[in-house]
């Protein structure tokens, strides 16, 4: 039996939509998403001229069946709610059902996948939204996923894509902020064949860090944990006064495990700090805010 539902149309219209694919950083948080979903425990990421050439990314993950690849690219085909009280408790990172047909719409999309009780793995490939191809393929469990000529036919977005090293940077912000809140998980990430990140299961946090920033930094670590168990709490680490930083490039906040740019939690961080550190200086924190309800 398939696990992937279209959903209803009243379904569907409750979900705020917006544009999924802003630019390569966006479709590399939805797959990375899916790949965390799935039951990934080693994701593989390779990027290639900021993105905008090649992007894939490759998860042992449970897979998926010959239908369910293809339904996968319908809009609004989703495994992970299938009734409207679902929304209210989501435990999942994706769930609306729209980045795979987000991205085929505007790139060259190859789909390899394969579950633990399938004989042979399925290749689907699409361009531009039209389904080109489905035939077999040869893969273990789980699921590799190639974007290639990212709006190749929407020239006018190509044309408004940041430098390769602007890219680059928002690629790799995505990557550290997922190991970060998934330690035992191991990430490989290669630029244009060349490594940038690696990391093999951590037991925690902490060692998490150490993996990506190394000694210097994890020396500088002080724990946090707080909060009410009912209100929300917090824990994770944030840096003595003795480390510094001119930007908050080294600021990770969390939300139930996912990733979030909040300038109410960045202000409280930065207010706690205000007599301690002076104008234009910033902390490194790694903070994970709980919130009643489902954890991913």
């Amino acid at each position: 039996m398939n696990k992937i539902k279209v959903l209803s149309d009243n379904l569907a219209n409750q979900i705020a939509a917006g544009e999924v694919v802003e630019r390569p950083a966006s479709v590399i948080k939805e797959l990375v998403e899916n790949a965390i979903d799935a039951g990934g425990t080693r994701i593989q990421i390779d990027i290639e001229l900021g993105g905008r050439r090649l992007m894939r990314i490759s998860d042992d993950g449970e897979g998926m069946s010959r239908d369910d690849a293809i339904l996968a690219f319908e809009r609004h085909a989703t495994s992970k709610i299938k009734t409207l009280e679902d929304l209210g408790r989501i435990g999942t990172l994706g769930f609306r059902g729209e980045a795979l047909a987000s991205i085929a719409s505007v790139a060259k999309v190859e789909l390899i996948t394969k579950t633990k009780d399938d004989q042979v793995a399925t290749r689907v490939n699409i361009e531009g939204g039209k389904l080109i191809d489905v035939k077999d393929a040869a893969r273990d469990t789980g699921t590799t996923i190639t974007v290639r000529d990212l709006f190749f036919n929407t020239p006018a977005r190509r044309k408004f894509m940041r430098s390769e090293a602007t890219e680059n940077y928002h690629l790799t912000g995505i990557a550290t902020h997922y190991a970060l809140a998934h330690p035992e998980i191991a990430f490989t990430m290669t630029n244009n064949g060349r490594e940038v990140l690696r990391v093999s299961p951590a037991k925690d946090l902490r060692e998490r860090a150490f993996q990506i920033f190394g000694p210097g930094l994890l020396d500088s670590l002080l724990p946090v944990s707080g909060g009410r168990e009912y209100v929300a709490k917090v824990t994770g680490f944030v840096s003595a006064p003795r480390e510094r930083r001119t930007t908050r490039d080294a600021q990770y906040f969390f939300v139930n495990n996912r990733f979030v740019r909040d300038k109410t939690i960045a202000g409280g961080l930065l207010e706690g700090y205000r007599s301690v550190l002076p104008h234009g200086v910033y902390p490194v924190a790694f903070l994970f805010l709980e919130l009643p309800g489902p954890k991913i």
